[in-house]
């Protein structure tokens, strides 16, 4: 069964993470949580609510990680999902994220992002020219590095497909999910 990684820390969002996660369990790909090191991660739940200007927070579910950056080898992995919540804010700068980031990016392999997850490829400088969606907030974090914010619940350029926030998972995940379905079956052709 082919791994998929999905890229999470502390606070990072619940529903952003669980959706894509069970989708690629009824796909048949083996959704693999990699985070800074190996163990049990506190996730969250994010909405502004009627009187609220800013994100509220609640704790989530917990996820267990079952690798951490340094020990992926990211061409053993069909594609990459960037989760949002805070989490992106901080993992963005783990150098071995970093790595893994560029090569999903450089060999056209199959890419998801949601909300703040537009974090860890614009700062690992793989956005400039690429259109995408993510939370306005994020809006200055994507174009600051060089990517085109597009307001909509399913952005696909090329490889990478991107939604605004969890709200948006109904329209992009599943584009996503076919992308990395053409990709197994053409490493299925061609091992």
């Amino acid at each position: 069964m082919e791994t998929v990684l999905i890229i999470v820390g502390d606070a990072s969002e619940t529903v952003d993470t669980l959706y894509p996660y069970n989708r690629l369990q009824e796909a048949g790909f083996d959704p693999l949580v990699a985070a800074p090191e190996r163990g049990s991660y506190q996730m969250v739940l994010h909405e502004v609510r009627p009187g609220w200007t800013i994100t509220k927070e609640w704790e989530g579910y917990r996820i267990e990680a079952r690798a951490a950056f340094r020990e992926i080898d990211p061409q053993e992995h069909l594609g990459i999902f960037f989760s949002g919540g805070r989490a992106p804010e901080y993992l963005r700068y783990d150098t071995d994220l970093v790595r893994i980031t560029r090569h999903f990016f450089h060999t056209n392999k199959p890419i998801a992002s949601v909300c703040h997850g537009v974090e860890i490829p614009a700062f690992a400088d793989c956005v400039r020219g690429r259109r995408m969606a993510t939370v306005p907030k994020c809006r200055f974090d994507l174009e600051v590095c060089g990517g085109v914010f597009v307001d909509a619940p399913c952005v696909i350029d090329g490889n990478l497909i991107s939604g605004r926030t969890y709200h948006d998972h109904g329209h992009f995940i599943g584009p996503w999910i076919r992308q990395l379905e053409a990709a197994r079956t053409a490493l299925a052709r061609h091992p």
